[in-house]
């Protein structure tokens, strides 16, 4: 009995290692930016982001997915962007212009905002 018991703990010893990785969660993070996607300011400062992230650990596709939103300099659409963003329920969201944290921070409460 004694072996048997020593064989399947082994086995499930061998086995936690990828349960584990299978059951690690995607986190989500929420964009919101004033600007358009294609300014090249934009695009540097978000891949300084992405890249944090990775040096962090975080990798967009294996354990982070990133939700973008971008305004494209139309200041009437912030609103609703941030309200499309926070029906998502990310884990939190970067602001990138002061639009739209306030856009953001009339939306939700309880999503950490940081800018």
């Amino acid at each position: 009995m004694r072996r048997r018991e020593f064989i399947a703990g082994i086995g499930s010893a061998a086995a936690w290692p990828l349960a584990a990785t299978a059951q690690t969660p995607e986190r989500i993070i929420g964009v919101l930016g004033v600007g358009d996607e294609n300014d090249l300011g934009l695009k540097l400062g978000y891949s300084s982001f992405t890249k944090a992230l990775a040096d962090l650990g975080w990798t967009e596709g294996r354990n982070v997915r990133m939700d973008l939103r971008w305004a494209g300099g139309d200041i009437n659409r912030i609103e609703a962007l941030a309200q499309e963003l926070v029906g998502q329920q990310p884990d939190i969201i970067l602001a990138i212009g002061l639009q739209a944290t306030i856009a953001l921070q009339q939306q939700t409460r309880t999503i950490p905002i940081v800018g």
